[in-house]
């Protein structure tokens, strides 16, 4: 509710039905900015501009906020095996990790090419790039796929790096990965080799999205047109 970055206290979280139904509007209130969400336990992970929200999942409240004031942009969440929980730092390069209660940066290179989507899969931290930004968030290479050892923090490219597009979601597929394309708008279907493949042309701002592989059911937030989207992947 508001600008991506607008610390205005107007943001909040609903709850939805796989139909589409509102269940609760205002489930949470009281945030800025939130975007990125992960599910750890009866746990909910929320970032929220320079903060990482916990959820009580049963309480319907927020437990505790962790900040970190030299963050910039903190967009996506993922957790590991472990119960640490990772969040991209889009506008910095950066990584931040919750561990033990501690919230700080884990990594920043300019290799992560400004991260945003985020899923851990074993030992490596997945990572879908926006791509290096050049003005406001333009970029002239969009960016792709990479991996980084949660043992080493070496980053990787999955395949040759080519180019696929300013990624904002990343979600399991079997072997394969989803991700939007927030600028041009789109779904896509990443191989492990790198190689992606357009499922749908979408609205620009199709954002960090959810698959309910049971399902097989794609739900993609329109950040730029104030609704969410579900599609079935046949």
């Amino acid at each position: 509710a508001g600008q991506p970055s607008e610390k205005n206290g107007q943001g909040f979280i609903s709850t939805l039905t796989p139909d589409g139904t509102i269940q609760e509007l205002k489930w949470i209130t009281g945030m800025n900015a939130p975007k990125g969400m992960v599910i750890d336990g009866n746990q909910l992970y929320v970032s929220d501009i320079d903060s990482l929200h916990v959820i009580d999942i049963a309480k319907g409240r927020i437990t505790a906020t962790h900040t970190a004031p030299k963050s910039k942009f903190l967009n996506d969440t993922a957790v590991d095996g472990a119960g640490r929980v990772y969040v991209s730092d889009l506008a910095d390069n950066a990584i931040y990790r919750l561990a033990t209660g501690n919230f700080q940066m884990w990594l920043q290179h300019k290799r992560l090419e400004f991260p945003n989507g985020l899923m851990v899969q074993g030992d490596r931290l997945l990572v879908a790039s926006w791509g290096v930004m050049t003005d406001g968030f333009a970029t002239k290479v969009p960016g792709h796929m990479k991996s980084v050892s949660l043992i080493t923090k070496s980053i990787i490219s999955l395949g040759d790096g080519s180019p696929v597009g300013n990624l904002d979601g990343l979600e399991p597929d079997g072997p394969a990965y989803l991700s939007t394309d927030w600028m041009a708008g789109g779904l896509l279907r990443i191989a492990a080799s790198g190689k992606s493949e357009l499922l749908l042309d979408l609205n620009q701002g199709s954002a960090d999205l959810e698959f309910i592989e049971s399902k097989r059911l794609a739900v993609i937030p329109m950040m730029m047109d104030g609704t969410v989207a579900a599609y079935r992947l046949d």
